[in-house]
């Protein structure tokens, strides 16, 4: 699957304009048995400055955990993005074609006590204004280790999610 396969596909997805403010998002991770391993939400607060796109992600993990990465990012073409943040090997980089955006980049991974240097291929696929689905396939020397599934949704200014008023807190899932 290439990022252009969806060219024409809408709504278009432009990566500084949905990130920018405040975004939600909950995952999970499966192993490449498809055991779930984790599952986490992710307060994001973007803010682009008409050059780059800065997103600090501040995760809270099911067992407790908890992780702050910053990306910051920059549109260097049409289609194209590079990316860098802590655990980020070299630069990430991105091409978006209609509501798509394919991301890859090479990881440093915490996995127990040790680190493994992993492969992302990111898919984010946009489904409207608010909502986009990312699927990720992770890789270790050429073989897949795992995916993550992560879907985010865009917060109103005051950081609240305008179609879940009524819903419990965003995390509920008791530690594993």
């Amino acid at each position: 699957m290439k990022a252009e396969d969806f060219a024409g596909a809408e709504p278009r997805f432009v990566l500084e304009e949905y990130f920018e403010g405040r975004t939600r998002a909950w995952g999970l991770f499966e192993d490449r048995f498809g055991r779930v391993r984790r599952q986490f939400v992710v307060d994001i607060d973007g803010t682009w400055d008409g050059d780059k796109l800065t997103l600090v992600e501040d995760f809270t993990y099911s067992d407790g955990e908890t992780e702050r990465r910053i990306w910051v990012v920059e549109r260097t073409g049409e289609h194209t993005y590079t990316g860098q943040a802590d655990g980020v090997i070299g630069t990430a980089h991105g091409a978006s074609y209609g509501n798509v955006l394919n991301w890859t980049y090479d990881f440093d991974l915490k996995v127990g006590d040790s680190t493994w240097r992993v492969h992302f291929d990111d898919w984010m696929l946009l489904q409207d204004e608010d909502v986009m689905i990312n699927r990720a396939t992770i890789t270790k020397w050429g073989f897949e280790i795992g995916t993550a599934t992560i879907f985010f949704r865009r917060l109103d200014q005051a950081g609240e999610d305008s179609a879940a008023q009524d819903l419990p807190p965003p995390y509920a899932v008791a530690a594993q």
